[in-house]
């Protein structure tokens, strides 16, 4: 029987390698007004930022969010692929107005979809939205042109 010998370096390489696939990377964050609450909101304005989002999140302050900008109108859809947190999630127009609410559950692959194109969606802690009595129509200021 052979054996095979892995030096401790390279474990330490390949456990360091998983751990940072887990760890949330830094977006920066902006003010965002819904009605009379303030949203510290982290933007996801990359590619790359937005196939993150809150991937991998253990907790969401009670005003905190994730502000995602695609640029021109487009048909999106969110979907919860190792998000640890339930959410909720409001898709806005280009002028800021909310077209529509959708709650999603942890850690599932359904699809949550705008229903007409969005330029941005805005992700909150499950129910915020409901509990703060933001509708679709309302606007949500401060987002980015």
């Amino acid at each position: 029987m052979k054996r095979f010998a892995i030096p401790v370096f390279s474990i330490l390489l390949i456990l360091s390698a998983a751990a940072t696939a887990q760890t949330p990377q830094k977006f920066p964050v902006i003010p965002l007004t819904a009605g009379m609450y303030v949203i510290q909101a982290e933007v996801a304005a990359t590619e790359a930022q937005r196939e993150e989002g809150l991937m991998f999140r253990k907790a969401l302050g009670p005003n905190q969010g994730m502000v995602f900008l695609f640029g021109s109108p487009a048909g999106v859809c969110m979907w919860m692929k190792n998000t640890l947190l339930p959410l909720s999630v409001a898709f806005l127009d280009g002028n800021h107005k909310i077209i529509n609410i959708e709650d999603m559950q942890a850690e599932t692959l359904n699809s949550h979809c705008a229903q007409r194109p969005a330029n941005y969606a805005l992700e909150m802690n499950l129910g915020w939205f409901k509990q703060k009595n933001i509708k679709p129509g309302m606007t949500i200021e401060g987002l980015p042109d």
